[in-house]
């Protein structure tokens, strides 16, 4: 079982960039296909990107497209999420989370196909 800790989450101007980290303890971290989702005030918990178990293959929501990216360092058993131009609709509680490998190939976007979550890192965006 891994276990997972965001930060990096705060208060930043629409146009600016953040970078949230996501670390990762427990066994086998290189074996997880990872991911990160949004929850926005009042909404439904919503797929950002993931990232195959080996880092070599991304998948980002088009909401995100071009501004956020997604990477792994297995070594640093890290997964981070690059964030630019950042707009106020981006305003939501960010959370990292695991599944299993064939994952990534089969439901990526579903929050429920992933069994190991963080417990989320506040990312507001000011207009």
């Amino acid at each position: 079982q891994v276990q997972l800790v965001e930060s990096g989450g705060g208060l930043v101007p629409a146009g600016g960039s953040l970078r949230l980290s996501c670390a990762a303890s427990g066994r086998a971290f290189s074996m997880y296909t990872m991911a990160w989702f949004r929850q926005g005030p009042g909404k439904e918990r919503e797929f950002v990107p993931a990232i195959t178990y080996s880092g070599g293959s991304t998948k980002h929501a088009d909401s995100v497209k071009g501004r956020f990216t997604i990477s792994r360092d297995i070594p640093k058993k890290t997964v981070y999420l690059q964030m630019n131009s950042l707009k106020p609709e981006d305003t939501a509680s960010y959370y990292c989370a695991a599944a299993q490998a064939s994952t990534y190939y089969s439901s990526p976007y579903y929050s429920a196909a992933y069994d190991t979550w963080g417990q989320g890192t506040q990312v507001t965006v000011s207009s």
